[in-house]
């Protein structure tokens, strides 16, 4: 049996993964990075989402750390073959193959013994102290390779999210047990829970919220709504929207499109040949709508190429540095941050959005590795250290964009499938709901935590927290509501953000207040 395509849907696609795609025969992919593009927009603006792939452990990313909040905490985790409890604050590091005053165990590069205690972090705002906590204030901690984020978050130009995930209403732990209200779709499942952080449904879904906020303003950048939506991750359902196809580039050094050679200057030792090639692939007379179609948007990539190749020649992208290496803190050596060199992307785009005529765009980067079931202290501390010099890089980098500061441009926030189990299963952890997130930027009023960072731990004795189900801690903030604060900075309509986010009325607040 087959069923009737969509035309205009199926030309969407294919022109995003087959024209646009950064494996495919006539990739948008970036051009050799020379450098590029005029003065900066007076109204532009900018959001970046990072996507950490595989649920990062934000039990690990930024921790509570009163007596009562981390005694439980550390109780939970300083358990198996290879525990992943992180050190108190304040805790010296133990120098390596001695044994650790605090956990009475050996102590390698490789164990949490030997990196110190975590990072005090000291929000600007007191944040409540939930129910199930036995505290009078709450205080906190970043893992001890997120020293960059600390420093960016002291700076107040990072702030931090705390329990937010994806929910339909708001749901407490005695709702979740009877089933009495809706939850998102298969909560601990990876591609399900991406898609619903980026689209708002399960796999298979055809429009992100990124892509629709483009939809939304992509008439601000006139002839150049091509560049309204870019991904430097490949195809993410995060950018696709009714309109408006995301434009894929790559951190590479190849030209975007080559017919034979770097110029197409010849093929098969005719000068004649590349033009004719062009002039087949692009021939949109064909009595085919399919086929002519298709062509158009093969002429319209190759038009578009050519435009970014030229912007990513003038000056002003050329400022715009390459980043350094990071060390790797498990191994101590220096290494290729790949996170910081998509964010390079990112700037360079940024550089040029005068020279594009764009004045909103949403990019797409990303992080994979992060499904720590196993060896998540060899894993987590490498991933957190790229991102905390990727999110460095970043800052410095829109700081002095052809001397002029874009940071209150740009908005780089992070997202992740879910977080993981606050008990470990030996030497790593399982899937779990609402985790922590950081969102960076010159409009964003950094230095502080916003959500309710909820109560730690789990069931034991007669400690039941109230906040979790099982291992799982339930968001207090839903990812429409960090969307939708996200979406009113961008410029996108109360009105139009309804529609984006239907279920942004279930909830009592649709800005955070974080930007």
């Amino acid at each position: 049996m087959t069923s009737a395509i969509d035309r205009r849907h199926l030309l969407r696609v294919g022109g995003a993964l087959s024209i646009l795609g950064s494996a495919a025969p006539f990739a948008l992919q970036l051009a050799a990075a020379g450098s590029a593009a005029g003065q900066a927009a007076p109204d532009y603006k900018a959001l970046v989402c990072v996507f950490l792939f595989g649920g990062n452990d934000g039990n690990n990313t930024v921790l509570a750390t009163d007596t009562d909040s981390f005694s439980r905490y550390f109780s939970a985790r300083n358990t198996g073959s290879d525990p992943i409890a992180l050190m108190p604050v304040g805790t010296a590091p133990t120098p390596v193959g001695q044994v650790s005053p605090v956990t009475g165990r050996t102590s390698t590069l490789k164990v949490p013994e030997a990196w110190g205690g975590v990072l005090p972090l000291v929000p600007a705002t007191a944040q409540k102290v939930p129910a199930g906590t036995n505290a009078t204030t709450r205080t906190f901690g970043l893992h001890p390779f997120l020293g960059p984020m600390k420093t960016l978050f002291d700076q107040k130009r990072v702030a931090v999210l705390a329990n937010v995930g994806t929910l339909i209403q708001p749901v407490t732990r005695a709702q979740y047990t009877a089933k009495s209200v809706p939850v998102p779709a298969n909560l601990f499942s990876h591609n399900d829970q991406q898609s619903t952080w980026q689209a708002d449904a399960i796999e298979g879904a055809q429009e992100g919220w990124g892509g629709r906020m483009g939809d939304m303003l992509a008439s601000m950048n006139g002839s150049s709504t091509l560049f309204t939506a870019v991904s430097v991750a490949g195809n993410a359902v995060f950018l696709s929207g009714q309109t408006v196809l995301q434009y894929q580039l790559t951190t590479g050094s190849s030209p975007a499109v080559a017919i034979s050679s770097d110029q197409g200057s010849s093929l098969f030792g005719s000068s004649l040949a590349p033009s004719r090639v062009k002039d087949l692939i692009t021939d949109t007379s064909l009595t085919s709508n399919f086929t002519s179609d298709y062509a158009a948007i093969v002429a319209r990539s190759i038009g578009a190429t050519g435009t970014v190749n030229s912007a990513f020649t003038q000056p002003i992208v050329t400022g715009v540095a390459a980043p350094t290496t990071y060390i790797n803190p498990i191994t101590g050596t220096a290494a290729t941050n790949p996170l910081a060199l998509q964010l390079q992307t990112v700037a360079r785009m940024v550089a040029a959005s005068a020279t594009l005529g764009v004045k909103r765009q949403v990019f797409f980067v990303s992080l994979g590795g992060f499904d720590t079931h196993n060896t998540q202290n060899i894993t987590q501390p490498n991933l957190l250290a790229q991102l905390a010099h990727a999110f460095n890089y970043f800052d410095a980098a829109l700081s002095n964009v052809g001397g002029i500061d874009r940071r209150s441009q740009v908005t780089t926030f992070t997202a992740s499938d879910f977080n993981r189990s606050w008990t470990t299963n030996g030497d790593g952890t399982d899937h779990a709901w609402g985790s922590h997130h950081f969102i960076m930027g010159g409009a964003v009023k950094g230095g502080d935590m916003y959500g309710q960072f909820p109560t730690v731990g789990v069931d034991l004795g007669s400690f039941s927290n109230p906040d979790a189900t099982g291992n799982a801690t339930i968001p207090t903030t839903s990812v429409d509501q960090y969307a939708a604060t996200l979406g009113a900075w961008f410029g996108v309509s109360s009105s139009a953000l309804d529609l984006i986010f239907p279920n942004l009325a279930n909830f009592s607040s649709r800005n955070l207040g974080f930007v």
